[in-house]
């Protein structure tokens, strides 16, 4: 702001004093004064229009101020607009003396300074504004949750990947487990079968060969062609 702006300023400054326990707005009233705190603390508070579950206090100084939202209020161009709604409740915590600026002062200011509507001013305000810290903190918290549920997300989809790959590859072993040991008993059995024979053609070969060799007549009945007998089945 430059001299003359701010001399125009200084000459529509009203001095107001408030005792302890006042309360120069409340949330959702109109705001209808802009106040330049000189002496004194105050509390700002809000409940972001009755949020359940949200409340923000802070403590205002000298140095500080209260009802920016005439601000944005006066750089308007519609006349016909209400005054705004505060955001916050401020309470005098002690005795407070402090600079109102009225709206209508405000407007006349916006109208006649063109220097007002600049972005760069209107930033500084937004910096110093403790409502607009508050939206600010907002906005980073709700960021930063979106992100944790993202990366918890992602983590989780990670490790059910990997559950069901492993559940997989179980499935594939036992497989292969049921699928050899079902030709196992087979394999067994035919190795048993040919133990069983082979032994019992040794057994029938050394019987044979321990027998005494006599002579036989041509006309022997034991020279006829026996029947031939189905062999007994091995016993497993």
């Amino acid at each position: 702001m430059d001299d003359q702006l701010l001399d125009a300023i200084c000459e529509r400054l009203v001095s107001s004093l408030n005792t302890r326990g006042t309360y120069i707005v409340r949330e959702g009233d109109p705001v209808t004064e802009m106040h330049f705190i000189i002496r004194g603390q105050l509390e700002s508070s809000t409940t972001d229009g009755g949020r359940s579950g949200f409340f923000n206090s802070i403590t205002l100084k000298p140095g500080d101020f209260c009802g920016e939202e005439l601000l944005t209020w006066a750089l308007m161009n519609a006349a016909d607009i209400n005054l705004p709604a505060s955001t916050r409740t401020v309470k005098c915590n002690t005795e407070v003396e402090a600079f109102a600026l009225r709206a209508d002062d405000l407007k006349f200011f916006a109208n006649q300074f063109k220097r007002l509507h600049s972005k760069k001013l209107q930033h500084v305000f937004r910096y110093y504004s403790h409502q607009w810290r508050t939206w600010g903190a907002r906005i980073l918290q709700a960021a930063w949750r979106r992100y944790k549920r993202r990366k918890l997300a992602e983590e989780l989809a990670r490790h059910e990947s990997m559950y069901y790959m492993q559940l997989s590859d179980e499935d594939d072993d036992d497989d292969d487990e049921e699928e050899g040991d079902s030709h196992k008993p087979s394999t067994e059995t035919n190795a048993l079968k040919a133990t069983i024979l082979a032994s019992k053609f040794a057994a029938n070969t050394r019987k044979g060969a321990a027998q005494r060799v006599r002579f036989v007549e041509p006309g022997d009945p034991s020279l006829r062609m026996p029947k031939l007998f189905k062999p007994e089945d091995p016993s497993f």
